[in-house]
């Protein structure tokens, strides 16, 4: 049974900074791409960040420069390490296993919400 368990989200002051950690099982993390989701809202749910089992990554436009997703085969965790935050990052943070490039277990999501 593949299991998503976020952790590391809260309530951050603009300009802070957060890292989000995605522990898995039930999934051979050494080779599966994975990626970071958010959804605020009233919108719909954007994808933040992708890193593939070869370690290449892709991040949204919205975010570049300021977010960094990375992951550790030798834990099974992905990582979003999120720099310069603003209100418009407020959301709710979802780590997704993705097979093909295409959504196939989503987390219980974190709350991540920054103050102006």
């Amino acid at each position: 049974q593949v299991q998503l368990a976020e952790s590391g989200g809260g309530v951050v002051p603009a300009g802070g900074s957060l890292t989000l950690s995605c522990t898995t099982s039930g999934i051979n993390f050494r080779f599966s791409d994975m990626a970071w989701y958010r959804q605020a809202p009233g919108k719909e749910r954007e994808r933040v960040a992708l890193i593939t089992y070869g370690r290449r990554t892709d991040h949204a436009d919205s975010v570049k420069g300021r977010f960094a997703i990375s992951r550790d085969n030798d834990k099974n965790t992905v990582y979003l390490q999120m720099n310069s935050l603003t209100p418009e990052d407020t959301a709710v943070y979802y780590c997704v296993y993705m097979l093909g490039l295409v959504p196939r277990k989503w987390g219980q999501g974190t709350q991540v919400t920054v103050s102006s």
